[in-house]
Order: C-alpha cells, then structure tokens, then sequence
C-alpha cells in the first residue's frame, strides 16, 4: 500500500492548525488519544504489517478510499478493528479537543480570579500596613532625641546585617562586627558628641585594617576591604546626619502655622515640663528639625508614591532612554514617573515650607522637593543596583510584603546629609537675610 495515500485517507481532514492545537492539548488528552486514533497512527507511520494482541495483519494492495480507513482482521478472519472514516476521527478530535481546551480556560479562569482576589487582599493589607507606619514613624520622629537616636541605631545595625549577607552570599568576607560597631557609633556619637562626629569614620576604618592585617591568614581582597568600608559609610556616617537635625533648634521652639491647631495639646503638656523618658536637657520633643525631618520624610514618601502611580498611567519612556545604567538597574522605572514623584515631592515641600515659614518659602519650598525627589531616586537606584549585582528581588523578609529595612530607607539615605545642609545653614542664612531686607523696610 501507498504510504502518502494512507496518510491522506486518514488525515485529509485535519489541517494544520487542528494538529498544532491537539499538540498544545496534548498533556490533558494524550490517555484518550491514545485510544481513539491509535489505529490511525499506524497508518500514517505508513506500516504494511499491523500488530493487534500479537496478530499480524497483511493491508491489502488496492487503492484505499480517501474518505475509508481500514479495516483490520486476524489471520483466522476475525473483525478486530472495523473500518472507521476520516470524519468520525476529525469529529472525535475536535470534541477531544474542545473538551480540553474549555477545561484549560476554566483553569486559567479560576486562577486569574483568585489571582486577583488574592492581589486585592494583599493591596487592602499594603494600604493599612503602610498608614499604620506613616503613625507609627511620625511619633517616633516627634519621640525626643534619646528614641529617635536609639531606634534609628537599631535599624542601622539591622540593615547592615541584610547588607552583609547579601555580600557573603556572593563569597565576599569583611569585618562586619567592626562595621555594624562603627556604624552603630556614628549614631552615637551624633547625639552626644557631635563635634566627634566626623573622626568616628577615620578611626573605624583605621581598626578594621588593623584586624585585617594581624588577624586574617590570608591576604585580604580588595572586595572584602571596599564592602566593609561602603557598610559603614553607605548605612552608618550618611544616614546619621538625621540624628544631627533632628537636635537643631533643641533650646528654641518656633511656632509653626499649625499651632493653633495644636494649642490644646500644647497647654496640656506645657513646652517646660519634662516628659518621664526624656533627659533634662530636652525641654521638648518637638524641635526645628523634627519638624524639618517630619515633612521631609513626607516629601520622599509621597515621591515613592507618586512615582509609581505617574508611571503606571502615563509612563512611556524608559529611564533608560536618559540614562542607561539607571535604566538596566530599575527598568520598570519611567521617565513619566520620575516627573510625577518630583511634582508630588514639590507640592508637599512648598505646604511645608510654608507652614514652618520659611523665608521665600514659595521658591525655597520647591526647590526643596525637587532636590529631594531626585536624590529619593538615586538612593532607590543605588539599592536596586546592589541587589541586581546579587541577584537577589529584596534585601530581606522583616518587614511583612515590604522586604527587609534596606528596601523601606534606601530612599533616606542621601538625602540625609543635604537635610543637614538645607536645615543647619541654608534656611538660616535666608532667615538672616529675610530679616535684614525687613529691616530696611524691603517686603519679603
């Protein structure tokens, strides 16, 4: 028998699409196929001789019907399989073949619905989560100097500790009790000693080449020395200048706009007496620099948020279209989120400028938004960077759908010492000058 001519008798009604879709369903359907079109397959192998339960059969030479399959007997002349047309297979692949399909889409139908349910679940929960620690971080913030020094320090070792098993993963060993130590220290050092701030970075990095040298076997690697360093400095020296503004303007408290809003909880506790868990030296725990630091944070925050949903409904341009480097290190990250962040940094900068009074608030106000925004992001890309080099999607599980303390203050650490610089000389140095034009009888 013609081998061509057997193929076509049995598929001459298949086409090519209903075969590459039986192969698509395959993996639900193979058991019945098997079954079904098992003769079938035979014929289109093109085989002369048929085995059935160890029977050969011999086709015969005539030209087969293009619409007929074959028949096939035993050698005593029994029936053991009839003969079947082409149409009865396609009919019986077709509904193989739709069962399988509508099965497939009622899967993948339960499963994007619960996919979904599950999404909206966790965004409620993200939501909550996150109004629950915008609470919580505003009253540490207004906590007094002694709290606020004390939980950031504990973040920071905390955060060095993700830091530093992400480098060990990748088969880097520092001297990371020396870093958390030192890092821990600059915290330390801000709050009681700040005119030692500065020499706390030089003196633990003095130590730790100390240790390297006398207490390793082997030389040292340029990698373990330069990951030992950035723990302290990255997550230790830079992020401590928070604790500096926080203590500016300790001995003075200077009204804001809100204050009437707040006159009542100011005649309660009285600006003079002393809360149980503060020190003597601190009068208050409301200062120029929890204020400063409070709409700070909210201006960075709020940029995070504005970013994402700018992005979401406007963003077309990569960062990488600017910005290469940026763009392989966040390339979800867009153009069109970038502007949003930095417009909803500004507007909230400009509200704070202007309920601290600051002078020439309305020019000071955005420009402090902007810079804010901008440095928010090269924090945010800086993380995401090291992580990328560890192929690692979050630094940590501490905190519950918001990974580790590195992924929530990446975003706070470079701006820490420009807040130091726009809090401690900027605004005072515009406030000397507001005062002076004001003197000479120029409106500010």
């Amino acid at each position: 028998t013609n081998v061509d001519e057997e193929d076509k008798a049995v598929f001459s009604d298949l086409d090519e699409d209903v075969r590459r879709k039986m192969e698509e369903a395959c993996d639900l359907m193979l058991d019945q196929l098997d079954g079904k079109v098992g003769s079938g397959k035979s014929d289109e192998e093109g085989a002369d001789e048929t085995t059935v339960n160890g029977n050969v059969a011999v086709a015969e030479d005539e030209e087969v019907n293009s619409k007929e399959g074959i028949p096939v007997v035993n050698e005593q002349g029994e029936l053991v399989s009839p003969a079947y047309s082409s149409s009865s297979v396609t009919d019986s692949v077709g509904t193989e073949l739709t069962t399988a399909l509508t099965d497939v889409a009622e899967i993948a139908s339960d499963s994007s619905t619960a996919v979904a349910t599950k999404k909206e679940k966790k965004k409620g929960r993200s939501v909550l989560f996150g109004a629950t620690m915008g609470l919580a971080v505003a009253g540490w913030v207004y906590s007094g100097n002694i709290a606020f020094t004390a939980l950031f320090t504990l973040m920071t070792a905390l955060g060095q500790l993700e830091y530093y098993r992400m480098v060990m993963n990748a088969g880097i060993y520092p001297a990371r009790r020396i870093s958390v130590l030192g890092a821990c220290a600059t915290f330390v050092t801000a709050l009681f000693a700040p005119d030692l701030h500065q020499i706390v970075l030089p003196v633990f990095s003095t130590w730790t080449m100390i240790w390297f040298l006398t207490m390793r076997r082997n030389i040292t690697t340029i990698s373990e020395i330069a990951t030992t360093f950035t723990g302290m400095f990255y997550l230790g020296y830079i992020p401590s200048f928070w604790v500096r503004i926080r203590q500016l303007g300790a001995d003075v408290v200077e009204p804001t706009r809100l204050k009437p809003l707040a006159k009542p909880l100011f005649e309660r506790l009285g600006q003079n007496n002393l809360l149980s868990y503060l020190p003597k030296k601190i009068h208050y725990p409301i200062t120029a620099g929890s204020n400063f630091i409070f709409w700070t944070w909210l201006c960075i925050a709020f940029s995070d948020v504005g970013g994402y949903f700018a992005g979401r409904k406007f963003g077309k341009t990569k960062l990488g279209a600017i910005s290469p480097a940026a763009g392989k290190t966040s390339p979800n990250k867009t153009v069109e989120g970038v502007i949003g962040g930095c417009a909803f940094s500004l507007v909230l900068a400009t509200l704070g400028a202007w309920i601290q009074k600051w002078p020439y608030w309305f020019v000071l106000g955005p420009i402090h938004g902007v810079t804010l925004a901008l440095l928010g992001l090269v924090g945010d890309l800086t993380a995401s960077m090291l992580k990328r080099d560890a192929g690692l999607k979050d630094f940590g599980d501490l905190i519950p759908e918001h990974g580790g303390i590195m992924d929530r203050v990446d975003s706070y650490i470079f701006t820490a010492p420009y807040g130091w610089l726009m809090c401690g000389y900027v605004i005072p140095a515009l406030k000397k000058l507001a005062e002076a034009r004001a003197a000479v009888g120029v409106v500010v």
